[in-house]
């Protein structure tokens, strides 16, 4: 197994640490963007491991290094693998959350809720659903543990 897919391993433990440990006790916003910042890096670790992959297999030349690319050249290469286009929209989406203002309600309480503004709409992220990201996450991450195996 390459570092590089450690490196993704050991993001989702920092997560799982977040979704279990820290949310359960402080059920804060902030909390909650920290689990979204831990899947992204999760996610990026993941493509770096397949990109070096794919790059040993001569399909592609050399790594991008900016995501979005990373994104397009993934859905070009396997434009017929729908499993894995969903995982690039979650990535996506994840980004997206990330970089967008914020407000914050309920916090302290089970139901904490970050409401993420985006230019064409707002996205609530609860504790179901940042756990929800956080299995997808995970799946993808023995998605592309298959594909580099």
């Amino acid at each position: 197994m390459s570092e590089t897919f450690q490196h993704a391993q050991e993001e989702m433990k920092r997560a799982d640490h977040l979704m279990f440990v820290s949310l359960k006790y402080t059920r804060t916003v902030d909390v909650l963007k920290s689990i979204v910042e831990r899947l992204i890096n999760a996610f990026d670790f993941s493509f770096e491991a397949y990109f070096e992959k794919l790059k040993k297999e001569k399909k592609i030349m050399d790594i991008p290094s900016i995501p979005k690319v990373k994104v397009d050249v993934l859905k070009n290469l396997f434009e017929h693998d729908e499993v894995l286009h969903n995982f690039l929209r979650l990535y996506l989406l994840l980004r997206k959350i990330n970089k967008a203002d914020f407000s914050r309600a309920r916090e302290y309480r089970r139901h904490v809720t970050m409401t993420a503004l985006l230019e064409d709409a707002e996205i609530e992220i609860t504790i179901d659903i940042i756990y929800d990201y956080f299995e997808k996450t995970k799946e993808f991450l023995e998605y592309i543990q298959e594909k580099i195996a």
